[in-house]
């Protein structure tokens, strides 16, 4: 059975950071890309965030861009995203995604994990 299980959301004043992490098990983390997926209130899904298999190559969010890092650690079947400089507009619920192959596809992915909540608030 898959199993993506993020966390580390929570409540975050206008210019903080916060780190979310991804943890998977029941496929072979170290064969697929992953993403990060939000979805703000009443909004549609966005991808901010993914990265190939071994992590040399991501691609990011014109929104997020010089702002989130994503980063996996393959000894850990861990996904991260250091989000910093958060603003107001990135109150999202976050999901962590796996594609079915090794590289950055498209929005398909194949897997995903419950959400991890993000609320970005004075």
């Amino acid at each position: 059975q898959v199993q993506l299980v993020e966390s580390g959301g929570g409540l975050v004043q206008p210019g903080g950071s916060l780190r979310l992490s991804c943890v998977v098990s029941g496929l072979t983390f170290s064969s697929v890309g992953m993403g990060w997926v939000r979805q703000p209130p009443g909004q549609k899904r966005e991808r901010v965030a993914a990265i190939n298999w071994n992590g040399d190559d991501t691609d990011y969010a014109d929104s997020v861009k010089g702002r989130f890092i994503i980063f996996r650690d393959n000894t850990k079947n861990t996904l991260y995203l250091e989000m910093n400089n958060l603003k107001p507009e990135d109150t999202a619920n976050y999901f962590c995604a796996a594609y079915s192959r090794p590289f950055i596809g498209s929005d398909n992915f194949a897997e995903w994990g419950q959400g991890t909540q993000v609320i970005v608030s004075s």
